[in-house]
């Protein structure tokens, strides 16, 4: 059965998305621009998941935690960049009803499981540096699985409620979507039934279970910094702030960027603007994740470092 047939009064059959531009040589410039951007998300993300996978030092907790926050980045960005090409390539701009809710639920599934996956790497520092001596007894094999099962599960749940209240509304017409992917605010203005209730609804979500995300990251890190401040030594000071400094720069990335997408008052709101913010939250930020890693943090740079010369040499072996 298809998707439309569960939701009474829909007429509307496909989205088109008009995406960035119209111009055809701005559109190819954007191709290029994006599709070297993907390859790189790409690249990035597995090779930090194979790293941590296949080099033994980086099985422990905070790793383990950013390759699944790999994973998500390279999901999220794969909901939605894939598509936004093809469409760029083909000009074919048109996403039929099943498809559009698809790509939202996943869209809105990985995003929040990114935030919540960013609210649990927060806890690890939060333990690992503030109680060094329990770190091992806390932070388990046991606890970093159900700590990640609870991330996913409440990623999902909540992308349940924003797909089955955006795409339950009565679509009449017309079909033309100001973006370049199926998101909330534009999809919602183009309904022909009451949106208030499902607005109310998605806000009283994201408010409570947002804020419970931000909470547990804003209290983590400021636990860690009174404990960097309290640690005697200047060269102890920079050691344990340069465990926690990369993701403390992914959560600022992240977190801002959203905070400056679906916390603007109504008044400010512009369509030009909401794109240039959602090309940096969907696909530079995810891009961005493993190169902040891998520059930042020495153990990951040298086991990224080993893991290369590793292939590069078995591969020459081969030749």
């Amino acid at each position: 059965m298809r998707l439309t047939d569960t939701y009474n009064q829909t007429t509307v059959s496909e989205f088109i998305l008009l995406g960035l531009t119209t111009d055809p040589k701005i559109e190819l410039f954007l191709f290029t621009f994006f599709l070297l951007i993907y390859i790189i998300t790409l690249f990035g993300n597995i090779g930090i998941i194979f790293t941590v996978l296949f080099v033994s030092d980086l099985h422990k907790p905070m790793y383990f935690f950013l390759s699944n926050l790999s994973f998500s980045d390279l999901c999220f960005a794969t909901t939605v960049t894939p598509k936004m090409l093809y469409i760029m390539l083909s000009g074919r701009k048109s996403i039929d009803f099943n498809s559009c809710a698809l790509q939202l639920y996943f869209f809105a599934g990985f995003a929040s499981t990114e935030a919540y996956m960013l609210s649990a790497m927060a806890y690890d520092r939060y333990v690992a540096i503030c109680h060094p001596l329990l770190y091992t007894v806390i932070m388990n094999k046991r606890a970093c699985i159900c700590l990640l099962a609870g991330v996913y599960m409440t990623g999902f749940l909540i992308a349940s409620i924003h797909t089955s209240c955006t795409m339950s509304l009565s679509f009449c017409g017309p079909n033309t979507i100001n973006h370049f992917y199926c998101d909330i605010p534009p999809l919602m203005e183009l309904s022909c039934s009451d949106t208030y209730i499902s607005k109310t609804v998605i806000f009283v979500v994201v408010f409570c279970l947002g804020c419970f995300s931000v909470a547990v990251t804003l209290a983590s890190y400021c636990y860690i910094f009174f404990t960097i401040m309290n640690i005697k030594s200047s060269r102890g000071k920079r050691k344990t702030f340069s465990t926690c400094s990369s993701h403390f720069l992914c959560v600022s990335l992240f977190f801002g960027t959203v905070f400056f997408m679906y916390l603007r008052p109504a008044s400010k709101y512009s369509v030009s603007q909401d794109k240039v913010v959602s090309v940096f939250y969907t696909m530079i930020i995810p891009m961005m994740n493993p190169i902040i890693y891998s520059l930042r943090n020495a153990e990951v740079k040298n086991a990224v470092t080993w893991y290369i010369n590793k292939l590069l040499l078995s591969s020459n072996l081969k030749f």
